[in-house]
């Protein structure tokens, strides 16, 4: 890297967001010297260089090694920015590295480094199962050479592949498998049963998407519970025939309903004539409400969609699939009743943690994606991590135009297909990136209509995504996806085999077409990183409607009454320019706001979490319950053999251990539904949420070791002892899944809202 180009990208940092980036000048001076191991470790045999890997500990060694294997198992010399990447995440920073700048070799380096600095098992946190298992496929062979082992876990590996995979110094997983994986391993009572180990190194792919869109979401372990009730189908079939402005209202933000009078007769007057605000139907009411929510507020194809008979979320963040999430509250129930499905059990929740309170338990951690700035005081607020800005190996020469902006929605729509018809016609390859299912199949239904073939990639048919990207640069292709962010497929000018580069790279390489802003300017920023890679040609531009729901929800007021445009709908306002930036910084500052308050209310879970998981890890792995039983009951455990009366005491203690944890998450649950009641008091709801969270807690412990002595003495201790025998039955069956972060707030908020509006109407 020559002086000028680093002066370039030092500039380029400062102007981007100046403090939030760290200065690589260190990193840079030690480029050379792994640069000159390069003909000594050339002539290494394969098996001296493994060897010799083995003994690494510092940069230059780590990163000379890591590129000469690269060079013999994958044929490709890692560039010097890859290493400078290297080096950062063995920094423990977060590397901002462009789209196809060679992230996954650079983790591999990285993964190396910090098994041998002591610091593994290393495990690749993924976005998902795909990438877990092609990575992993992809870099065993650097692995191999430099004296690794490597596997990796998917949503199909049995329990004891997983116990194999985790048992590599490498393991490629996705965040979910792997908090699941965490929650299972916390209510084993054999040890032996465990599939992870240490929570050692993490390095988080995708990172701003992990570890800043997805923190908040809660992955949840649940059980079975007999006699699960669901209300909310019968209140589904009361609001299906509604009708918006006359039956209920929608708020302007578009994230709360409730009933008109109007509505609310109607809804009373098909539960033959209650009153819905009675104290003894407030159960009903809440029902209504949510299923009211469902029917309202929660479309198909935008926030879901319904495949193999079930409700599948939609991942606002990528427009795939989110594999097993699903929304709390009875909204789940909700949206199936809507659709005409059966419910699936909620169960009772045995365990839950949200993705950044597991992330926050690795020793070590690190990660890497191209779009880590606009998200750098979050990142060093929530989980301390510096952002380290890698220049790209060529400098980018993409042509990112203004946006063109229209009055309408439908003259958005026909200028965005006109200029997907222009390009077409030429050959130039487009990639057309929209905000939801639905927009992706209205826009290729467009497309098809004025002769334009096209092909799709939505959470309908994400399995064929690899395939799909790969292509999206042949000539004349024209691909409409929901957003890129984390896609992990490179689109190579003239398709997978670059046959046809030149020849595109003519027509300007590949076209990027944004047919609206999103919420993020870094979900933006990753489709516009889709062109251009390592130095290729190419532009973007995203197309914009003063009716898209960015702006009408969070800057209508900067609209001017009479925007300057042309006959053809398009604005050319200063002003609306504006608007549309400011809407999208709002955005985002309300999302940022949503994950600290909701961090806040986590913060003392997760403090209660750990100091739980470790009473639980002593009375799993010492003799603490058993000692407890011959401290009370000297007699009765003195004839008792010592191993026996071991696996009793454990058992016992480990069975009111987990059933309180249960019952204080569910009471948490309940206190935190009603707590902002309280700040109709002008109490703040936080600190009432901790008086009632911390003195539960406290009274936990207390609690299992009554319980466990109230156990004992009431049974017959015999040498073929179960836990059955006491009736300590554990839930028969298990199940996972993540918590949609439900954006309507909670029932008691819903019902407060209805409340009133029905107050004010009166």
């Amino acid at each position: 890297m020559g002086v000028s180009q680093r002066l370039k990208s030092r500039m380029q940092r400062f102007l981007q967001r100046p403090g939030t980036t760290v200065d690589l000048g260190p990193l840079e001076k030690l480029l050379p010297k792994i640069s000159s191991r390069a003909e000594e470790l050339a002539d290494l045999s394969d098996s001296e260089l493994t060897e010799a890997a083995g003994e690494a500990t510092d940069y230059v060694d780590i990163c000379a090694y890591g590129r000469e294997a690269a060079r013999r198992g994958l044929d490709q010399t890692p560039y010097d920015v890859q290493l400078l990447g290297a080096m950062a995440l063995l920094s423990g920073k977060v590397a901002e590295m462009a789209t196809g700048e060679g992230k996954t070799l650079t983790a591999a380096i990285a993964a190396y480094g910090h098994v041998r600095r002591g610091k593994g098992p290393v495990h690749v946190i993924t976005v998902n199962d795909y990438l877990a298992r092609r990575d992993a496929l992809w870099m065993a062979p650097v692995y191999r050479l430099l004296g690794l082992t490597v596997g990796w876990v998917t949503e199909s590996s049995t329990r004891d592949q997983r116990r194999a995979a985790y048992g590599n110094d490498v393991t490629y997983v996705s965040v979910s498998e792997a908090g699941f994986d965490y929650l299972r391993d916390q209510l084993v009572t054999d040890i032996d049963d465990r599939v992870q180990r240490d929570l050692a190194c993490c390095i988080v792919d995708e990172a701003d998407s992990i570890l800043i869109d997805e923190a908040r979401v809660p992955m949840v372990l649940a059980g079975t519970v007999a006699g699960e009730q669901d209300p909310v189908h019968q209140a589904a079939t009361l609001v299906k025939g509604l009708v918006n402005k006359r039956h209920y209202e929608i708020a302007d933000d578009g994230r709360s309903v409730a009933l008109t009078d109007r509505g609310l007769q109607a809804v009373e007057a098909k539960l033959g004539g209650i009153d819905l605000y009675a104290d003894e139907n407030v159960e009903q009411l809440s029902a209504v409400n949510v299923a009211l929510h469902a029917e309202a507020l929660l479309h198909r194809d935008v926030d879901y969609i319904v495949r193999n008979g079930a409700v599948e979320l939609v991942d606002e963040m990528r427009g795939r699939v989110a594999q097993r999430r699903r929304w709390p509250d009875g909204l789940q129930a909700a949206v199936e009743a809507k659709e005409g499905l059966n419910a699936t059990a909620e169960g009772e929740v045995l365990d839950t943690i949200t993705v950044q309170a597991y992330i926050a338990l690795y020793k070590t951690l690190c990660g890497m994606t191209a779009t880590a700035v606009l998200v750098g005081n979050e990142l060093r607020e929530f989980f301390k991590l510096e952002v380290a800005v890698i220049p790209p190996n060529t400098p980018c020469i993409r042509v990112d135009e203004e946006d063109r902006i229209y009055a309408t929605r439908a003259e958005k729509d026909e200028a965005l297909i006109e200029e997907i018809r222009e390009a077409h016609e030429t050959g130039r390859p487009v990639l057309v990136g929209t905000l939801d299912v639905k927009e992706s199949e209205q826009l290729a239904t467009g497309l098809t209509a004025a002769g334009i073939p096209c092909v799709v990639l939505n959470a309908k048919n994400d399995e064929e995504e690899a395939a799909i990207i790969a292509e999206a640069g042949t000539h004349g292709a024209v691909t409409v996806s929901t957003q890129m962010a984390g896609r992990g497929v490179d689109i190579r000018l003239g398709g997978s085999d670059q046959a046809d580069y030149d020849r595109i790279a003519e027509l300007g390489g590949l076209y990027i077409i944004g047919s609206g802003r999103h919420d993020s300017r870094r979900v933006d920023d990753q489709l516009r990183g889709r062109s251009g890679r390592q130095g290729d040609p190419g532009s973007s531009v995203f197309f914009v409607s003063l009716e898209d729901e960015l702006v009408v929800r969070h800057a209508p007021e900067l609209i001017p009454a009479s925007p300057k445009m042309y006959a053809d709908g398009k604005v050319q306002d200063d002003a609306v320019t504006y608007a549309v930036e400011h809407a999208q910084r709002v955005a985002e500052g309300v999302n940022h706001e949503i994950h600290r308050n909701t961090w806040r209310y986590s913060v003392v879970i997760e403090q209660q979490r750990i100091a739980l998981a470790e009473r639980r890890e002593r009375l799993l792995t010492t003799d603490v319950a058993a000692d407890l039983l011959r401290d009370r009951f000297p007699e009765e455990t003195e004839e008792l053999d010592d191993e026996l009366l071991s696996r009793v005491g454990r058992s016992i203690a480990l069975y009111h251990l987990d059933r309180l944890w249960a019952e204080h998450l569910a009471e948490l649950n309940e206190v935190r539904e009603g707590v902002h009641l309280r700040a109709l008091g002008r109490l703040d709801p936080l600190d009432e949420f901790h008086r009632s969270a911390v003195p539960a807690f406290n009274d936990l412990f207390p609690k299992i070791e009554e319980r466990t002595l109230e156990t004992f003495e009431s049974i017959e201790v015999t040498e073929d002892w179960e836990p059955e025998a006491a009736t300590l039955v554990r839930p028969s069956a298990t199940w996972t899944y993540l918590v949609h972060d439900n954006p309507f707030g909670s029932e008691l908020d819903r019902l407060i809202s209805a409340v009133g509006r029905r107050l004010t109407s009166r």
